[in-house]
């Protein structure tokens, strides 16, 4: 169904061909990405330019095992974000990359349909609820004096404003004299966050509460 531009031997036209794909298709997935996402200017035009790079790699890679086997080591160099990224920036990059192979081997109608259908995906993944993240879901990191017995300190509190709550981990602050507790929790009623919080400052003596969406590692209070 899909075939490849490219004969025996490379020719401008033929080159022409892709490298216009490849850079139709990097702007549609910087597009799609910037309407979708946040990004800053240089991520999207890298998001871009990558398809076009990938294709004139992978072209004079073209039938030398060596050397394909160097430069499927050089895509580690996926990871030149100095700032950890999102989830959503790794899977861009890679259809970037995954876009640039398409155009590379010239398999330019395949990469266009690729880039449109992905991206579309994208779109309603974005701007609809079908994976939203369920918003009674909280982690919790309380700080309580050594006195406190952690383990059902606040269980009176949890089954009042949640429907589940455990702890993940525990760990010892300034010499031994208090606790850091870290639960995961279901709320009830996400509209009770702040009553539930005022009932456990008043338990653990208004020492610090951080209350998050997502868990967080090993964060400092």
């Amino acid at each position: 169904m899909f075939s490849s531009v490219l004969g025996s031997t490379l020719t401008i036209e033929s080159v022409m061909i892709c490298l216009a794909a490849s850079i139709i298709c990097g702007l549609i997935i910087s597009l799609i990405y910037k309407y979708c996402e946040h990004a800053s200017r240089s991520f999207l035009m890298t998001l871009a330019l990558l398809p076009a790079i990938v294709q004139m790699v992978i072209m004079m890679v073209n039938g030398n095992l060596g050397v394909g086997v160097a430069v499927a080591g050089s895509f580690s160099l996926v990871k030149f974000r100095s700032l950890p990224g999102k989830a959503s920036d790794i899977l861009v990059i890679f259809l970037s990359m995954a876009v640039g192979l398409c155009t590379g081997m010239g398999y330019v109608v395949f990469a266009l349909a690729l880039s449109i259908i992905l991206c579309l995906v994208l779109l309603v993944f974005a701007k609809t609820s079908i994976l939203a993240a369920d918003t009674s879901y909280r982690n919790l990191r309380i700080i309580i004096p050594e006195d406190l017995d952690y383990t059902d300190v606040f269980k009176d509190i949890f089954r009042k404003y949640t429907k589940k709550a455990e702890i993940q981990s525990v760990r010892t602050m300034n010499l031994g004299t208090m606790y850091q507790i870290t639960y995961n929790v279901e709320l009830n009623d996400v509209m009770k966050e702040k009553e539930m919080l005022d009932a456990i400052r008043v338990r653990n003596g208004n020492l610090a509460i951080v209350c998050s969406n997502t868990p967080t590692q090993e964060a400092e209070l």
